[in-house]
């Protein structure tokens, strides 16, 4: 399906909006865009699980934050970046593989329970085993990695180093989700019964869409924890997986480039809000309250996303799209 040249325009102007960003912004601007490259990573991941294969999941602050302590407490003891991120990536694709398997025989809210008890199980274990995760008190004085001998050390170069990723699981994501594995997960999503008729092993492309979605959320917490140089539970309770859901939701659940636009939304407009400058606020102290007006008012217009309410506008100013042709 061939784009219009208008997105193309748009996403080249993103795309050097994004390499420029840190000669325009200030150390707080350039943490708040490396969170959200952090934050599209986790909300790609659970895309996949949720918009493709259909699968309802409230587990992926449970994987950002495995990933984020495997990161943690393994480099803090001595242990190369790239190793550890490796080992949180894979455990939390066989933890999310494992986390499938109620999906085999249950759906809908009855997962979402599920996923959301496997959250509060994981938040209960980061707050409660001081051993070995601090507790409370958390993981302090986390290293940045060194890429080819560079330090990612300065704000700005590890900025492009959150972005590096971010175009990597990008090109990894666009490549499955146009493959065989994608149109299988849609298939699972829209009929699993037919899916299942036409040869289609939806168990494991369930596990798998779990699974894919859970190493995603591990890489996400991987890169988290060396950008802000602590954690502790607080980040990787539930509020962060709605956060998430609000992400895939508000920009598309099931579209490809939905998740950037919903973090975008999650992660950057509440900054915004929070610096308008005061003529331009409705009220001084309560940014945060205008932020949820706005989603609220968002979803109402456009319930299935942003990019959704772009197909409609677009379908209409279409000729003949309203007979149908």
């Amino acid at each position: 399906m061939r784009r219009h040249p208008l997105a193309w325009i748009a996403a080249a102007a993103v795309a050097a909006f994004l390499l420029a960003a840190p000669l325009l912004f200030r150390p707080y601007g350039i943490f708040i865009l490396s969170t959200w490259a952090v934050m599209s990573i986790a909300a790609i991941g659970l895309n996949l699980t949720l918009g493709y294969a259909g699968q309802i999941s409230l587990a992926q602050a449970a994987f950002v934050g495995i990933g984020a302590y495997v990161t943690a407490y393994m480099t803090t003891r001595g242990w190369p970046f790239w190793s550890t991120y490796l080992i949180g990536a894979v455990a939390c694709f066989a933890i999310g593989w494992v986390l499938g398997y109620p999906a085999l025989r249950v759906q809908h809210h009855y997962l979402a329970f599920v996923t959301l008890a496997f959250t509060t199980l994981v938040y209960l274990v980061f707050r409660n085993e001081e051993w070995l995760t601090g507790g409370i008190y958390g993981i302090t004085n986390i290293p940045r990695p060194s890429v080819l001998g560079l330090s990612t050390e300065p704000a700005r170069i590890f900025y492009y180093f959150c972005l590096a990723h971010l175009a990597l699981v990008t090109a990894a994501a666009w490549w499955l989700v146009r493959s065989p594995w994608g149109r299988a997960f849609v298939a699972v999503r829209e009929n699993p019964v037919r899916a299942l008729s036409l040869g289609v092993d939806t168990r494991r492309y369930t596990l798998m869409a779990f699974a894919l979605g859970a190493s995603l959320g591990g890489i996400s917490g991987a890169i988290y924890a060396p950008l802000v140089q602590y954690i502790d539970p607080s980040p990787f309770a539930l509020g962060l997986s709605l956060n998430l859901l609000l992400m895939v939701v508000v920009g598309g659940s099931g579209r490809f480039f939905g998740p950037f636009l919903g973090a975008m939304v999650a992660v950057l407009l509440p900054e915004w809000l929070r610096f308008l400058p005061d003529w331009l606020r409705f009220v001084e102290q309560y940014y945060l309250m205008e932020y949820a007006i706005l989603v609220v008012l968002l979803m109402v217009i456009c319930p299935s996303g942003l990019l959704g309410l772009a197909d409609r506008l677009k379908a209409r100013r279409t000729p003949g799209a309203s007979d149908g042709s």
